[in-house]
């Protein structure tokens, strides 16, 4: 395509597979791939390490579909070992929500067509009222060891492998939720996270340990770090990781930002943590999903994925508190993993797609492949520019600004972006979805606002009671900032966000009259409905966004926009799955109607067999259509 011709939707959202959860397997690399045309199917895929010119192997074919529903955001659906030269792979089916289990042979070759299946899969976990996700392989006791959600507590659970249909056996119960297994090189301790309401995860959290039998039964629980949610400091940690001398590392936020430190072996009963590489930047992210990794140990060296300033880079973090950076080209990474010298991480740009990025570290040759071909030449895409403002409190904001193709002025039509979440972040890779906006002339500002994750706790905590109002004064400030460089007609600005993100869009329509047009989707509406109606995971979230259930009802009712619907003056798109359990359908038909009755132009589009966060390329592509359409047509384009 030439660089003068707009993306289409069908390009932009309707071919692009969502790559998670690399893994090294020897002289292997092995993946998940989200495929939109295939309804968000997942499927694990492998190749030969650094062969980028051999086809990947589908190793788990139609129907099945790799995918956890445990609290709700799921994650952590497979578990990979290499056992007696034999892959091994197991993994939650969306189909029943079982675990299951295969074996392949053949790892020895260098060539796909030599893997062969041993058998069919076989399912080890009977179905049952309960959810399965964010389990490891327990090689030397031959278990599946992860987490079982069941009757609103969460527990630590086995199964065994190589049998059919038994029910999870129960290591241990949290008072209320736990993830994160790691366990130690010997298979001898067992290393967790723990967090109980009303903390999320990344508020207070608790990193917990306990030895284990031969038989695979915990003993000697113990707390090693973190904190419960009424502690004077609150501390979260993220992903304990075990090195092969037994010492154990893991993030933690007490400096204010989630920093690694290490622990020498922890059944040793000495306690003394040491913090060897202080900085003032992020080693972690918050854990909405399972399977979540910004550590990883290579055999030799500790490796992490660090955020500063919205931007992620890879450092080798040495044992004399050294830290060096190693060199690739990419800043928006994930999901790191690493074994025998060798890395591989998820890794975009501003104008590179996601793929698989493998790295020899001795040599520091490495090899990007994205998911999917190029879509647009690199002189037709925007690229991210960093865009700091001054927000909320007069407080310094950041945001990605992507000028409209040919550059912008002060004519050019502006779409602000409301991340969702909102503990989440505006992050820096390649988005076709915003290209889709810049090659026909429209700038996009996508906002980091107060709350964001990747500039620390203290960015983290503005948002602590004032959702609905810092994210809201954030937003509006971005989009003036840029109507006052001449980036931007004011009378050509909209906002787009989903989930939260739809409840920021809502409320700066309600609260500001800075924006002409609104997009929408699964968005929180009534933070009184969402307080009493959502699901176990979210269940008190708001009590540290908003305030205390019910005692702070009135400020609940106060900022949500169903509450203030004859506040605003702006045309409004909603897009709803029926499946939604976390933002239920009934919100947006309360919101739809009554802006309707107040004769605003309102459209609203559902989709049957969609939850929360849609997955279906078609319904993605209709989706991006309809909000370019609704816009153009309500901001006179």
């Amino acid at each position: 395509m030439s660089s003068s011709q707009p993306l289409s939707a069908r390009t932009a959202l309707g071919r692009q597979p969502v790559l998670k959860t690399p893994r090294i397997l020897g002289n292997w690399v092995l993946w998940l791939e989200q495929r939109p045309q295939e309804k968000g199917r997942t499927t694990a895929m492998i190749r030969p390490w650094h062969q980028t010119d051999q086809p990947a192997k589908e190793l788990t074919a139609a129907p099945a579909n790799l995918r956890c529903r445990i609290h709700e955001y799921g994650g952590g659906a497979m578990a990979v070992a290499l056992i007696a030269d034999k892959l091994l792979l197991t993994w939650i089916d969306d189909g029943d929500g079982c675990l299951w289990q295969q074996t392949w042979r053949g790892l020895g070759s260098k060539n796909c067509s030599a893997l062969t299946a041993e058998a069919q899969p076989i399912r080890i976990s009977a179905p049952g009222e309960w959810a399965l996700g964010g389990g490891l392989i327990d090689q030397t006791r031959l278990l599946w060891l992860g987490v079982m959600e069941c009757n609103g507590r969460d527990h630590l659970v086995s199964v065994a492998l190589n049998q059919s249909d038994q029910h999870p056996q129960v290591l241990h119960a949290a008072d209320d939720f736990v993830g994160y297994p790691a366990l130690s090189a010997d298979g001898k301790q067992l290393a967790w996270v723990e967090w109980r309401q009303p903390a999320m995860p990344w508020d207070a959290s608790e990193l917990r340990h306990a030895t284990l039998t031969s038989e695979g039964e915990l003993m000697q629980v113990q707390t090693l770090a973190g904190s419960r949610p009424d502690a004077e400091q609150p501390i979260s940690v993220f992903q304990p990781l075990w090195q092969p001398d037994d010492s154990l590392v893991v993030a933690e936020d007490s400096s204010g930002w989630w920093n690694l430190m290490r622990l020498g072996d922890p059944a040793s009963g000495k306690h003394n943590w040491e913090r060897q590489w202080p900085m003032q930047a992020e080693t972690a992210m918050p854990q909405w999903v399972f399977g979540m990794s910004t550590s990883a140990w290579d055999g030799e060296q500790l490796l992490a994925a660090v955020c500063s300033e919205g931007r992620w880079e890879l450092k080798q973090l040495r044992g004399d508190g050294t830290i060096l950076s190693i060199d690739q080209p990419f800043d928006d990474l994930a999901d790191l993993h690493a074994d025998a010298g060798r890395a591989v991480v998820l890794a975009s740009s501003s104008c590179i797609g996601q793929g698989l990025l493998e790295l020899e570290l001795a040599s520091g040759d490495w090899q990007h492949t994205p998911a999917s071909e190029a879509a647009l030449p690199n002189d037709a895409v925007s690229s991210a520019e960093p865009f700091w403002f001054v927000g909320a409190d007069d407080l310094r904001t950041h945001a990605w600004y992507y000028p409209p193709l040919g550059g912008a002025s002060s004519d050019s039509p502006l779409l602000v972006k409301s991340h969702s979440g909102p503990t989440a972040m505006a992050r820096r890779g390649l988005s076709l979805g915003i290209q889709f906006w810049t090659t026909r002339g429209w700038g996009v500002v996508d906002v980091n606002y107060g709350g964001s994750t990747g500039f620390g706790r203290a960015y983290r905590e503005r948002l602590n009671g004032s959702w609905g109002v810092v994210d809201v004064k954030d937003c509006a400030a971005a989009a003036m900032a840029l109507v006052e460089a001449g980036h931007a007609d004011p009378q050509k600005i909209a906002i787009e966000g989903g989930s939260a993100g739809g409840f920021t869009t809502l409320a700066c329509l309600c609260f500001t009259n800075v924006f002409r047009a609104g997009a929408c989707r699964y968005a929180v509406s009534d933070l009184t409905s969402l307080a009493s109606e959502t699901h176990r995971f979210e269940a008190r979230y708001l009590d540290s966004l908003v305030g205390a259930w019910p005692e702070d009802r009135a400020r609940y009712e106060e900022r949500s926009p169903l509450q203030h619907a004859q506040s605003m003056s702006c045309p409004v798109i909603f897009f709803q799955g029926l499946q939604d359990k976390v933002v239920v359908p009934e919100q947006t038909e309360r919101m739809a109607a009554a802006l309707s009755n107040n004769g605003l132009p309102v459209e609203v589009q559902t989709f049957a067999e969609e939850g929360h966060g849609f997955r279906d390329s078609d319904v993605k592509v209709q989706v991006l259509e309809a909000t370019e359409c609704f816009f153009r047509r309500h901001l006179g384009l």
